[in-house]
């Protein structure tokens, strides 16, 4: 039987890079294959705390990743070295593992929002992760293979470190097109109700918890511009990040039009009252939510990053837009005005090409293929891309 352990601080659902390991972990049971964790806790860092708001949560976040970061490498390559026979997918911090998955560039993230050498030096988080990076891709020996999740991500990677040692493959995240789904009529009256929607008012939700990076500012603008119909529902953020976007001027302009339901773990309820779901990024390595809204048959309005320019067709399912506010406005203007049965169902089609199913089997053929038979070379060494 093929084992392989994870190694990532957390796995769950509704943990941003711990829901793809805990979906990979799911399907990969279904095909028979023994799944180990390697989290925090191995790591002997189940003591620190959650992140929250404020800055004991910034603090919080800190130690989470540089205790993984070094402890946590330093003990996953142990456990490994006990256990020949797993094979290794690293997703987050520890340099250790056969396959390590790039869920993100930091350094990608903050030249796509400008003046990045000045964002970079004033984050000693964004300093220390960055360092470590260019040593995990500089180095042959901390892994064996990168996965990339669009081909986009590839070439950033490449530029951003010409020194890459590593082979790479381009593998993209799935969603659990069960668990996501459009919902029956009762259930979306239901979740408008809850929200106090009218049956005229249409709702445009965003979903994220790094409001600059995502584009909220620009989107509360364009949802000013687009009248009194259309309301805007964020979830997500820490109560600080909450707190200072509220009471920006642009926010309270909005008034009841705009609604802060802060961090969930389930999108779900906000999902099957939605109209549109706006993601005007300037950076994303992937976007899951994007995903996750296509398969609930809700429409994407989005700027071109990850996914997006993969899953998003205009006038189809969605509009891939300008990161400016009247790029954003038009974008969610024109797709509000598509026939809303034809747009939903186009949504859904969308999404069940890219269910976890699909995707697990993806990652075993190529973490088998690490793998070779005695005597007989892994395609996979040395260089391939």
């Amino acid at each position: 039987m093929t084992t392989i352990v994870q190694i990532t601080p957390e796995i769950g659902p509704g943990t941003g890079v711990g829901a793809v390991a805990h979906h990979l972990e799911q399907e990969w049971q279904r095909l028979g294959v023994d799944v180990r964790r390697f989290t925090l806790a191995e790591a002997g860092g189940a003591w620190l705390p959650q992140p929250r708001g404020g800055l004991g949560g910034r603090l919080a976040l800190v130690g989470r990743v540089v205790w993984f970061s070094t402890v946590g490498t330093a003990r996953a390559r142990r456990h490994l070295r006990a256990h020949p026979e797993q094979l290794s997918v690293c997703h987050n911090d520890a340099m250790a593992g056969d396959v390590y998955v790039n869920h993100g560039l930091v350094e990608a993230a903050m030249r796509a929002r400008g003046h990045h050498r000045l964002r970079l030096a004033r984050n000693p988080l964004h300093l220390f992760t960055t360092t470590r990076d260019r040593l995990r891709y500089s180095r042959t020996g901390t892994h064996r293979l990168v996965v990339n999740l669009v081909a986009d991500e590839e070439r950033l990677l490449r530029e951003l470190h010409p020194r890459l040692a590593l082979p790479t493959v381009v593998i993209g995240n799935g969603v659990d097109v069960g668990r996501f789904r459009p919902p029956t009529d009762a259930e979306r009256l239901m979740a408008r109700a809850e929200l106090g929607l009218e049956a005229h008012e249409r709702m445009v939700l965003f979903i994220g918890n790094e409001f600059g990076r995502k584009g909220l500012p620009l989107l509360i603008d364009a949802v000013q511009a687009l009248g009194p119909g259309v309301r805007l529902v964020v979830v997500g953020g820490t109560p600080d990040l909450v707190s200072v976007e509220a009471g920006k001027a642009a926010s309270a302009a909005l008034g009841d039009r705009l609604e802060f339901a802060g961090a969930h773990p389930d999108p779900r309820p906000w999902l099957r009252a939605a109209d549109v779901l706006a993601m005007p990024s300037a950076y994303e390595s992937y976007g899951l939510v994007v995903l996750e809204a296509l398969a609930c048959g809700v429409p994407v309005v989005a700027t071109a990053t990850g996914c997006v320019p993969d899953v998003v067709m205009d006038g189809v399912n969605g509009a891939v837009v300008e990161a400016t506010s009247d790029g954003i406005a038009r974008g969610i203007a024109s797709v509000l005005a598509l026939e809303p049965t034809a747009v939903r169902a186009a949504a859904r089609q969308t999404a069940e090409q890219h269910s976890w199913t699909t995707v697990a089997r993806r990652y075993l053929d190529v973490l088998t293929g690490l793998r070779p038979s005695p005597g007989a070379p892994s395609s996979l060494r040395g260089g391939a891309r």
